[in-house]
C-alpha cells in the first residue's frame, strides 16, 4: 500500500500491529482501522506462558503466496535470490551478539530454532556449523517444508538423527519446553514478524522457546517511506529482484517498536540491531543507521 497521509496512517499502525487479529482481511489491513477492543494490554505476560494455539498469528494470504514460490526456494539466481545473499550476514550477526557476552568456545553445542525457515536456507547452514548440536526448524506452509526436505537429503551429514528437523507446524502449536533449560540457545526469525497478523501476540509465543542467557535474533524491514519506495517500488515494481505481493508495508515493524515492546518483557535486554542494505553487484551491506529506514537485523537475550 502506498503510504498516504502518512502521519496519520503510523500512529494508527503503531495502535493496531501489536494487537491479536481476529479476521483481519486485506481491505482492513490497508485501512488500519483497528479495534480498541482488540488493544494488547502494556502488562508484560508474567511468565511468559500463552495458552497453545490461544490465537494463530499466521496469516493464510501469506502462506498461499510463498507456497507459489516453493518449487525456486533454492535457486541462487530465483525468487529467493536476495535471501540466499543474505544468509552469511545472518550468521555474522549471531556471531557477533553471542561473542558480546561470552568468548568464543569452540567446544560449546548450540540449538537452534528456526521458526518461519521455508526451504532451509539458514536452518541447513545452520545445522553445518561445528558448533550445533541440533536444529529444529518450523513452518505452517507445507509445499515449502516438502522442498526444504528434499533439498536436506542431498547432504548426508544433514540426515543424521536430529540433526535438522523440519516440523509443519506453527509456533503456536508447538510444544513448549518443559522448563527454561530445555529451550533453545539460539531462536530465529528472519524475514517473518513483517508476515504475520500480530507480532505482539506472536512474539508472546516465541519467548518461551529461548532458554536463560539465550538470543531471539530476527530481522525485518523498518516502516518508513523510504522502507516503501525501497521494497515495494523498486525491488518489487522496477527491478522484479523480489516477487510482487512480497512485502506488505504496512506490516513492516520499527525498530524502536521492538524495544519498547521487550522493554516491557522481564527478564530480557542487552538489545542489538544492525541495519543492512542491499547493494546491486555487491550483496548485503551492514550500514549504520539504516535500522531507521530499511531493513534490520534485531537481537535480544534472555536475561533469566
Amino acid at each position: 500500500m502506498k503510504p498516504q497521509n502518512t502521519s496519520r496512517a503510523l500512529r494508527s499502525i503503531r495502535r493496531g500491529l501489536w494487537q491479536p487479529s481476529q479476521s483481519l482481511t486485506p481491505a482492513r489491513q490497508s485501512s488500519f482501522r483497528i479495534p480498541a477492543s482488540r488493544c494488547l494490554s502494556t502488562t508484560a505476560p508474567k511468565h511468559h506462558n500463552p495458552t497453545p494455539n490461544s490465537h494463530s498469528t499466521v496469516d493464510p494470504t501469506e502462506v498461499s503466496h510463498f507456497t507459489a514460490l516453493a518449487s525456486s526456494w533454492w535457486d541462487p539466481h530465483g525468487s529467493s535470490r536476495l535471501l540466499h545473499l543474505m544468509n552469511p550476514l545472518r550468521h555474522t550477526f549471531i556471531s557477533r551478539c553471542r561473542s558480546s557476552t561470552s568468548a568464543p568456545n569452540p567446544q560449546e553445542k548450540l540449538r537452534y530454532l528456526d521458526i518461519g525457515c521455508g526451504g532451509g536456507i539458514f536452518a541447513e547452514s545452520a545445522a553445518r556449523l561445528p558448533t550445533t548440536t541440533s536444529v529444529t526448524a518450523i513452518d505452517p506452509t507445507p509445499q515449502v517444508l516438502s522442498i526444504a526436505e528434499a533439498h536436506k537429503r542431498r547432504d548426508p551429514t544433514l540426515t543424521q538423527p536430529g540433526k535438522l528437523t523440519y516440523l509443519n507446524t506453527s509456533i503456536e502449536d508447538l510444544p513448549r519446553p518443559a522448563s527454561p533449560t530445555e529451550a533453545f540457545d539460539v531462536v530465529t526469525l528472519f524475514e517473518v514478524i513483517e508476515h504475520v497478523n500480530a507480532p505482539g501476540p506472536f512474539l508472546e509465543h516465541v519467548l518461551p522457546h529461548v532458554k536463560p542467557g539465550g538470543w531471539l535474533i530476527m530481522s525485518t524491514v523498518a516502516r518508513t517511506w523510504t522502507s516503501w519506495v525501497v521494497t515495494n517500488v523498486v525491488a518489487e515494481d522496477i527491478l522484479g529482484i523480489v516477487p510482487k505481493g512480497t512485502h506488505e508495508w504496512s506490516k513492516y515493524v520499527n525498530e524502536q517498536e521492538l524495544r519498547d515492546w521487550f522493554g516491557k518483557q522481564p527478564g530480557w535486554g542487552n538489545v542489538k540491531c544492525m541495519g543492512t542494505m542491499y547493494v546491486p553487484g555487491l550483496g548485503w551491506k551492514e550500514v549504520a543507521g539504516s535500522e531507521q529506514w530499511g531493513n534490520y537485523f534485531f537481537a535480544v537475550r534472555r536475561e533469566f
